[in-house]
């Protein structure tokens, strides 16, 4: 079953730290959100392999816009 990865709030992406066909574990990090004057991880919910990756870093966001999609 797939889970969608979401960002919290609007941001920017600072960058991406996996790729397609990478596993993670729970709680990894994937990616880094500036939002805020803060930088924030966005981390896994959940183990898995990545299928698919829909931001690239640079790319503003709103919130709730999926990441990356975990299989």
């Amino acid at each position: 079953m797939a889970t969608e990865v979401t960002v919290p709030m609007v941001g920017k992406i600072v960058n991406v730290l996996v790729n397609v066909g990478d596993k993670v574990n729970e709680d990894d990090q994937i990616a880094t959100l500036e939002a805020m004057k803060m930088e924030m991880p966005i981390v896994a919910p959940v183990s898995g392999v990545i299928k698919e990756i829909k931001v690239s870093a640079g790319q503003e966001v709103d919130a709730d816009t999926v990441l990356a999609i975990i299989e």
